[in-house]
């Protein structure tokens, strides 16, 4: 969540930047509702006050303070009422974007910042689905729509991206984890996905648990409610991520690029707040020696302030280039939550003897399985060799 104190002294400076993201009109329906509370706790502590008396009470003053509970009662009401009202309402306000953030509301705002590698010229490029061996027919008996079986060679090469990507992250200092998928509803609040994602995520209701779209969510959980003593924690997850497309109705229904199941390895970073951008430039840096790696054609672009996630402040994309489609695409993430996160979901560290600061959080994406398809696009069933290393076989065959 935003940091509150900070809004109520500088609120024109929070509501420019979040009308930057459409977000003015929750960002000034938390001021009245934190305006409300803040009239109302006065009141409460002066009838508080107004019930202490120095010995014995007369009878007038039997009756007077009978008055004063009453009215004490009625404003505890109003003042529990107008905090559960802010809470709601700080809940609905996103981060802030940083002002290094593209202009925009959506995702064709999106400004290039630099290209790598050059698209293959192909005379009649194969989708992934005609290389690799996936079954999405089968998959849709047993699961429904949206989910494939990834099988053979194509598997093998899958298994060796996600160790790639690992490798190359343990190599840098991140901490390896086998996350938990299945998490607690203040997890998903904490990473500032609930509420305003809600509707993205498969719910056990009967267990009180929700399956992840990342492995960020048990990343962060894995310190909720802590004090840190020592910053920066990194950490890299590999796992099954989880999403509904709720809102990705007839897009990419084609193949294997938008699925309900895929796998992911993602880094995580806790870091002090004077140090986060110049890790979010790491993390992207990291991201990208992977997909260079890879041999893959890509673009990094910086995503528009209206197109960000709850979250994050900035966000970078990497899209690699995919012959079938003649474009780039995404298959890296890479944002810098500031504080969001972290004071959301409880996490401190100390910054002195005595003193509580909150951290800043960062994600990105080491591996995911969009990489897989953009590497059977681009070579055609060829596998690189940074893969091979991994037991991919040279050659994907069906």
């Amino acid at each position: 969540m935003i940091d509150l104190r900070a809004a109520r002294s500088d609120p024109e400076r929070f509501r420019t930047a979040l009308a930057r993201r459409g977000a003015a009109e929750a960002f000034d329906e938390l001021m009245a509702a934190d305006e409300r509370w803040r009239a109302l706790v006065p009141q409460a502590d002066e009838l508080r006050g107004a019930q202490k008396l120095q010995g014995k009470p007369t009878p007038e003053q039997i009756e007077a303070m009978k008055e004063v509970k009453a009215r004490l009662q009625r404003v505890e009401a109003e003042l529990a009422d107008a905090e559960r009202a802010r809470d709601a309402a700080i809940a609905n306000v996103p981060n802030p974007p940083h002002d290094s953030a593209a202009d925009g509301k959506a995702e064709e705002d999106a400004v290039e910042i630099k290209r790598w590698g050059e698209p293959p010229k192909l005379e009649s490029p194969k989708e992934h689905t005609e290389i690799g061996r996936f079954d999405m027919d089968r998959a849709a008996k047993v699961s429904g729509s949206r989910f494939g079986y990834i099988i053979g060679d194509t598997a093998l090469v899958a298994l060796a991206l996600y160790r790639l990507g690992l490798d190359r992250l343990v190599a840098e200092g991140f901490t390896a984890v086998l996350p938990p998928v299945l998490v607690r509803e203040e997890a998903m609040y904490g990473t500032g996905f609930f509420p305003s994602d809600k509707s993205d995520y498969y719910a056990i209701p009967e267990d009180g648990l929700y399956l992840v779209g990342t492995s960020e969510v048990p990343l962060i959980g894995l310190h909720m409610g802590e004090i840190l003593d020592q910053l920066p924690l990194r950490y890299c997850a590999y796992s099954s991520c989880f999403r509904r497309e709720s809102g990705a109705a007839g897009r990419d229904t084609r193949g294997m690029f938008r699925v309900h199941q895929f796998q992911k390895v993602e880094m995580v970073s806790y870091t002090l707040p004077d140090e986060s951008w110049d890790e979010h430039e790491r993390m992207l840096a990291l991201e990208e020696s992977i997909v260079q790696a890879l041999e893959l054609p890509y673009r990094v672009v910086n995503t528009a302030a209206g197109d960000l996630s709850s979250a994050a402040a900035k966000r970078y994309y990497i899209e690699a280039w995919f012959p079938s489609q003649e474009r780039y695409r995404e298959i890296t993430s890479c944002s810098n939550t500031t504080d969001y996160q972290a004071r959301r979901s409880g996490i401190r560290y100390r910054a002195g003897e005595r003193a509580l600061e909150t951290p800043h959080t960062l994600n990105g994406t080491a591996a995911v399985d969009r990489m897989l398809l953009a590497v059977l696009e681009n070579f055609q069933g060829d596998v690189p060799e940074s893969l091979q290393r991994f037991g991919a076989p040279a050659r994907v065959t069906r």
